[in-house]
C-alpha cells in the first residue's frame, strides 16, 4: 500500500507502508521518483538517476512547504496518531 499525501501539479507525495521507520516521503513526476528524509530537516535521501537537479530542486522545494503537513500525515499512518 502506497498511501498518497499530496498531489501538486505533476507531483505525487506518497509512503510505502512496509519500509524503514525514520519518517520521509517519496515524491515521484514524470522524470522519476526521490526520496526524502524529514527530520531533522528536509534533505534528498535517494533518486532517480533520470531526474535533472532543477527538477530535484523543486521536488525538495514542494516537500519542505508541506513538511508539517507531511509528518502529520506520516504520525496518522504509521503511528495512530
Amino acid at each position: 500500500m502506497s498511501p498518497t499525501v499530496f498531489r501538486y501539479q505533476g507531483y505525487r507525495g506518497f509512503f510505502f507502508s512496509r519500509e524503514e521507520a525514520r519518517p520521509h516521503v517519496h515524491v515521484s513526476c514524470a522524470e522519476g521518483e526521490a526520496k526524502f528524509w524529514l527530520e531533522p530537516v528536509v534533505a534528498a535521501a535517494d533518486r532517480s538517476r533520470s531526474i535533472p537537479e532543477t527538477t530535484l530542486t523543486e521536488m525538495q522545494r514542494i516537500v519542505e512547504e508541506r513538511r508539517d503537513d507531511i509528518i502529520a500525515a506520516w504520525n496518522r499512518h504509521f503511528r495512530g496518531g
